[in-house]
């Protein structure tokens, strides 16, 4: 499968320059047609930006975007056939690899830290704090394993506290109805939070304690039936990268309207995302790392073991268009 799609990518080398350049040709051909299943938030940024500006038509592409709350629902729509295109962080990735699916991980997209919101009435001041604390987490994505890494940072176990599994969406409704002291998400959930109950939540500092990749999945059957809409949906996200960076007081206002937050918000928090499509060394050690944590804690399908990510990361689709972008240290 994998010599199959690097031949298939290898005739779009040649080609590739057509899909940077500004041309007719999108406008005069057929769009392309694909379904994007994404995790509506500033974490999707350049997928959002590259839909709004008009960036996938310029590329030849005509995409139906599906927003969702998590990376894991974005996947396990991909996987289900619902949709071509997943956004997702690490955790669903590790879980569909470690369960066998037969994904192909064609970029990254950007990093940023996860974050716990705490209620003020909780007297949450450090992390050893968390102690005896009700703590919201969603399960099966980065928020359970950056919860696992908070608490191991705070010199204590998951007996310690009350884990209460939660979508995003119902973290800041509990805290308010007082059902939990804290929780761990991304944002905008955490900045949401802090505009309904003011001075009733307070953030607490964990900066640098744990950063979540946002990333570019598809099935390898996908990948290898589907290799021009692939290939012009990771340089409309190149594209995208630029335009973004080029312009970030417009890139603000786009994604904030797009997410449904308030434009000073989302701009107070702007330089915790790191956009930037790539196929890196520190995607691979992340990928590890959460197969490792899977793997000792038993938060893995029977019989797992550590996956061969080399088979999971696809990097000709990537390469061909930018290969400047594929840090990977050696490979197969």
């Amino acid at each position: 499968m994998r010599s199959t799609t690097a031949l298939r990518f290898a005739v779009f080398v040649l080609s590739a320059s057509f899909l940077f350049a500004p041309s007719e040709r999108a406008t005069a051909e057929e769009l392309l047609k694909a379904r994007l299943a994404q995790n509506l938030g500033p974490i999707s940024g350049l997928a959002i930006v590259a839909h709004a500006k008009g960036i996938f038509a310029k590329q030849g592409l005509d995409i139906s975007v599906s927003n969702f709350t998590s990376g894991k629902q974005c996947l396990d729509t991909v996987l289900g056939g619902g949709a071509d295109f997943a956004t997702t962080a690490e955790a669903p990735v590790t879980a569909a690899a470690m369960a066998q699916q037969p994904i192909a991980f064609v970029a990254g997209m950007e990093y940023s830290d996860l974050k716990t919101m705490t209620a003020a009435s909780a007297g949450i001041k450090t992390k050893a704090d968390l102690r005896g604390k009700r703590i919201a987490f969603t399960a099966g994505t980065g928020s359970e394993v950056y919860t696992s890494v908070l608490l191991k940072a705070a010199g204590l176990t998951s007996k310690d506290v009350t884990l209460v599994n939660l979508r995003p969406q119902e973290m800041l409704p509990a805290m308010a109805a007082g059902s939990i002291d804290a929780f761990d998400t991304w944002e905008p959930h955490v900045a949401n939070a802090k505009k309904a109950l003011g001075e009733g939540a307070i953030p607490l500092d964990t900066k640098g304690l744990y950063s979540e990749t946002f990333n570019i999945v598809v099935t390898q059957s996908y990948l290898a039936a589907n290799p021009a809409i692939v290939s012009k949906f990771l340089a409309s996200l190149i594209e995208a990268e630029g335009w973004l960076k080029a312009n970030p007081g417009e890139a603000i206002d786009v994604i904030a309207a797009a997410t449904g937050m308030k434009r000073d918000e989302l701009a107070s928090i702007w330089t915790d995302y790191v956009y930037h499509v790539r196929l890196d060394d520190r995607i691979l050690t992340t990928l590890k790392t959460h197969a490792a944590w899977r793997l000792e804690t038993g938060n893995h399908p029977p019989g797992a073991s550590m996956p061969d990510f080399t088979k999971v990361l696809v990097t000709a689709p990537l390469k061909a268009l930018d290969s400047a972008r594929v840090t990977l240290g050696a490979r197969p």
